[in-house]
């Protein structure tokens, strides 16, 4: 008789994250995520930078009393609303299906060791 301590059996979470929809998946997240996100990052701190270091041409005047400053701490909300949209829309229509696909698949008991969904 052997020992269940002996032997660790794969969980189905590791058979997933094994499985090769599961790493598609991860990797379409990846791409998508981290060069938004080093975009919005870059856009923050040259934000930031001119607000510092730039003054003469953060307040220039646009129109009335809205001056460039203004107008670019606009475009930080506009932008983050903006990559939210975007990224629900994508994640609706390419991350969803795929990841419900694979749900069903689990839940289903139909993902083997090594299987591609």
């Amino acid at each position: 008789m052997t020992d269940t301590f002996d032997s660790p059996r794969e969980t189905d979470y590791q058979r997933v994250q094994r499985s090769d929809e599961f790493q598609a998946l991860r990797s379409r997240f990846r791409r998508f995520v981290f060069p938004m996100t080093a975009l919005f990052l870059v856009w923050y701190f040259v934000y930031v930078l001119l607000a510092d270091y730039a003054h003469d041409f953060m307040s220039t005047k646009v129109w009335g009393n809205i001056t460039v400053g203004l107008l670019f701490g606009l475009g930080q909300f506009v932008s983050t609303f903006v990559i939210t949209m975007v990224y629900a829309r994508w994640a609706n229509n390419r991350q969803d299906p795929v990841a419900e696909k694979l749900r069903r698949h689990i839940e289903d008991g139909e993902l083997d060791s090594g299987e591609a969904l």
